[in-house]
């Protein structure tokens, strides 16, 4: 974790940061009543956590009906000596990537995609197949999530 300040957040931190996790547009008022503390409190904590860099943003957490729609997989990449950059800003633009890790082992990196139907996964990997740089791909879909925090 980077931040501007390299003091460690606090047990009451770590479980405002966990309500936050399961709902980011949670009020002030239901943080403070389910932590036990004032909403100035909270608020305080939050602005400390925004500023010093901890707190970054607030995404969208997708309804487990939407999701159950989707293709999710996992494709590990063996990528050409010094390309990495390269296939990260190329996969920076398929919208349907959502996350890549780079890795230590015997793949480069592990990109996690999401697609609409399996025709259009086994395009989406074709796709980064085909990409300059990438030089070995090996995919695995995924059929349930079991943890998602």
């Amino acid at each position: 974790m980077t931040t501007k300040n390299a003091e460690m957040p606090t047990d009451a931190d770590q479980a405002l940061i966990a309500l936050l996790r399961e709902n980011a547009r949670a009020s002030t008022a239901e943080l403070a009543r389910r932590l036990g503390v004032s909403r100035t409190t909270v608020q305080s904590r939050i602005e400390r956590l925004e500023a010093r860099g901890v707190i970054t943003g607030y995404g969208v957490r997708l309804s487990p009906g939407y999701e159950q729609g989707l293709v999710k997989a996992h494709v590990l990449l063996t990528v050409a000596p010094k390309q990495a950059d390269a296939v990260v800003r190329a996969l920076r633009a398929l919208s349907q990537v959502r996350t890549a890790h780079s890795v230590s082992g015997s793949f480069d990196m592990i990109v996690v995609v999401e697609s609409p139907s399996i025709s259009d996964l086994d395009s989406l990997l074709d796709r980064i197949g085909e990409l300059d740089g990438v030089e070995r791909t090996l995919s695995s879909i995924i059929l349930s999530t079991r943890i998602d925090r």
